[in-house]
């Protein structure tokens, strides 16, 4: 073998057995989990042994009443959530790129919801709305107005939940915002200073663009961990009062273990699977393009300096 080639794949001969790994770790449980989409399987068979029913499951799901409701639900509390969750966040970050004393305390204060578990969100929560003891309601008692019915109707639970979740996630854009607003390039700065940029010209026109590949990976991850929210709903609200805060992962776990019908779950995490795969592709290729406009940008940064 020729000297420069056995050079050049060396590296990849080194990383080839883990590499290896991770695709059999990965590959494996998506093929079963996607052959499984197409079987009438049932906890008290093996998969060799369920009957095969192609695209009956999926046909089955888009025509069932309920999981249209949760996908629905889904699609609603996954736009909401990751808009607020990046108004807010991007925004504190903003706020928060000073130099003052003991803002590193408040930065370290504004991370702690992300570090607590799920679960323990949902209790906390949870007791927090309560219609008698909780601390919404005694504070609106004290204030002599009404008690909401924070979790026992439809369009107050899907709120309450809303809150629990930003209230949690937005640390996570919190960090990652200040993140890249801290290693912006300062010449670029500069020459917006001399151009005359003020504050809100200079976010706006330098500081978000040249953010935005930072910011979409952001948005991405929070996106695709929105599709997936389980355990503080299930704490919450258990997908009540009716519907109306049924998500997807919470429908597919409800199909797999109280309905026992691991087909059909397999055929509806396949389709959200496939969601994410599409959203993941749109915002890969959009990412792409900020980063040209981000790279442009600097390069005529650097020929006015």
């Amino acid at each position: 073998m020729n000297t420069s080639l056995a050079n050049r794949l060396t590296p990849y001969m080194f990383l080839a057995p883990a590499a290896a790994i991770l695709l059999v770790a990965l590959l494996y449980p998506f093929g079963y989990v996607f052959y499984a989409g197409f079987l009438n399987w049932n906890p008290s068979q093996r998969i060799g042994q369920a009957e095969f029913v192609g695209l009956r499951n999926y046909i089955n799901l888009f025509h069932d009443e309920s999981f249209r409701e949760s996908f629905f639900v889904t699609l609603r509390f996954s736009a909401i959530v990751v808009a607020l969750e990046m108004f807010i966040g991007v925004g504190l970050a903003f706020l928060l790129d000073r130099n003052i004393r003991s803002m590193s305390a408040l930065r370290t204060l504004f991370i702690l919801p992300m570090m607590i578990s799920p679960i323990v969100v949902g209790l906390m929560w949870r007791y927090m709305y309560h219609p008698t003891v909780g601390f919404f309601n005694r504070t609106l008692k004290s204030l002599g107005f009404e008690s909401m019915p924070w979790l026992l109707d439809g369009d107050w639970a899907f709120a309450s939940v809303i809150i629990a979740d930003v209230w949690q996630w937005v640390p996570f854009i919190f960090i990652l915002s200040l993140a890249a607003l801290q290693t912006l390039p300062q010449s670029v700065m500069e020459a917006a200073r001399i151009d005359g940029a003020n504050g809100w010209q200079s976010i706006l026109y330098i500081k978000l663009p040249l953010m935005m590949p930072v910011l979409v990976i952001t948005f991405l991850l929070r996106l695709i961990d929105s599709f997936k929210v389980l355990e503080v709903i299930l704490v919450l609200t258990n997908g009540g009062p009716g519907l109306s805060t049924e998500v997807m992962a919470l429908r597919i776990m409800r199909t797999a273990t109280e309905f026992r019908e691991l087909g059909v779950a397999a055929a509806m995490s396949n389709i959200l699977l496939m969601m994410l795969l599409f959203l993941t592709v749109a915002m890969f290729f959009y990412n792409k393009v900020t980063e040209m406009r981000a790279m442009r940008l600097k390069n005529i940064a650097a020929e006015e300096a």
